[in-house]
């Protein structure tokens, strides 16, 4: 992973209630209590991810001297997906394995610009089973895309 830091410091929390808990410290803090991913029964459930930065910018927005903003969908896909490969790297796993993505998108009319950064990443033959939805807005006024995701423990499989 070129874009991503090396040094992943992961605080992980044992509940015997519903599995460990993964929580990022150099990532973006989540905007309530819940942790980037929980492994629980095998799997790794990893929470809704944005394109944000640890330092809550968003990468895919440029904001103008006018005021104005530019959003790109294929850097703000390219973004998440990265950021996700990062939280599956701190549980163990990867890309690879991922099991089902839900995603988020603001407007349906970014599909194809989406898809084409997703593919990328993703075959039909071994990527995930996938849904995407179109949402009224994400938390965060740039935001054009999230995904949430669950991917099989390497360590359980």
């Amino acid at each position: 992973m070129s874009t991503q830091e090396d040094d992943i410091k992961v605080k992980t929390t044992q509940s015997k209630h519903n599995g460990t808990s993964y929580i990022l410290e150099t990532r973006a803090k989540s905007l309530a209590h819940y942790p980037h991913a929980r492994q629980a029964g095998g799997m790794l459930y990893v929470s809704g991810i944005s394109s944000r930065r640890p330092d809550n910018s968003v990468a895919g927005v440029k904001v103008k001297e006018d005021g104005s903003v530019e959003k790109d969908i294929k850097e703000q896909t390219k973004a998440v997906i990265e950021n996700i490969e990062v939280i599956l790297k701190a549980a163990g796993a990867g890309l690879n394995n991922l099991v089902d993505v839900t995603v988020f998108l603001v407007d349906m009319r970014d599909y194809a610009a989406y898809n084409e950064v997703y593919n990328t990443y993703f075959t039909a033959e071994h990527g995930p089973s996938r849904t995407t939805v179109q949402v009224v807005s994400l938390p965060g006024p740039h935001l054009l895309i999230e995904i949430k995701a669950v991917a099989l423990c390497p360590s359980s499989s």
